[in-house]
């Protein structure tokens, strides 16, 4: 699944394309993925000027002056800007065409006068959606999907006192702690089993046993992995493509995740995989205590 790196790398690509261009036609291939399409979704983005781009957790948002369009890329969803008159593919849902800024005609992606490009939307599995929030319908932190959503990891609102505070009392595992979403968002399995490995602690240590200094000691690791995934482009496992089609290689630096049987890169002791809530957990016995 595109985790937050993913989602942001993703966002980086798009936002030179899209932000200030208008919405030219809107192209749905079906009725839905995860969730149904907006009904007159078409007709309320078409002719439509794009704002800014944003990102909050996982989820991409596109904003206009009437509202936002929310993106989720489920488990295998990705955006990609193309010329306009490409061919879709299969599992090829979702169409947005933009005009360039200049309002030229023609032309491909990323040259000097792009012309109009296609946003598509790429999702074999159909896990991901397409929503809309419109202005009427209030404040977007409160839309049902993002009003439960902790601090961003890369903001200043994050810390180790953030997670030391609102752990006390839970009997969670820490990598339990870390995917619920509630107190900080975006860190998924990934990001939280390496995080993990290279803040020291054990994936199974209850989160309300593991002290304020150690708290500090893993709110800089979760920066500074998210950080690092994001300059390599995010990780590519499976289906994750980044919007000019590249794959991303933070898989390449992996510590533990995925590493099963493989000898620590610190320390030679096998990596240990264990299942916490359905999803698999990677860590070292020796280098996590």
């Amino acid at each position: 699944m595109p985790e937050l790196p993913e989602v942001e790398v993703t966002r980086l690509g798009l936002a030179p394309h899209l932000e200030g261009r208008q919405v030219v036609s809107v192209l749905l291939r079906r009725d839905g993925l995860r969730w149904p399409f907006p009904p007159g979704l078409a007709a309320t983005l078409t002719g439509q000027r794009i704002g800014l781009t944003g990102r909050r957790g996982k989820y991409l948002l596109i904003h206009f002056a009437h509202g936002t369009l929310i993106i989720h890329l489920g488990m295998s969803g990705h955006l990609r800007m193309l010329p306009l008159g490409t061919e879709p593919k299969k599992h090829d849902h979702v169409d947005f065409v933009v005009e360039a800024g200049d309002g030229g005609e023609g032309g491909e992606a990323g040259a000097a006068n792009p012309g109009r490009q296609v946003l598509r939307l790429h999702d074999p599995r159909r896990f991901g959606a397409v929503l809309w929030h419109a202005n009427d319908d209030g404040e977007l932190g409160q839309h049902v999907l993002l009003r439960g959503l902790g601090v961003e990891p890369l903001t200043a609102g994050f810390s180790g006192e953030l997670m030391f505070r609102a752990s006390r009392g839970r009997r969670a595992p820490i990598k339990q702690f870390l995917l619920a979403g509630d107190v900080v968002v975006g860190v998924g399995n990934i990001y939280a089993c390496e995080s993990l490995f290279r803040a020291g602690i054990n994936p199974n240590t209850s989160a309300g046993r593991i002290a304020r200094a150690r708290y500090d000691t893993l709110a800089t690791a979760i920066r500074d992995i998210l950080a690092e995934a994001i300059v390599q482009g995010g990780s590519t496992l499976r289906d994750f493509l980044a919007v000019n089609g590249q794959a991303g290689y933070f898989q390449q630096t992996y510590f533990v995740y995925d590493r099963e049987g493989v000898p620590c890169r610190n320390c030679g002791v096998p990596v240990r995989r264990i299942v916490q809530g359905q999803r698999s957990t990677f860590y070292c016995v020796h280098c996590q205590k």
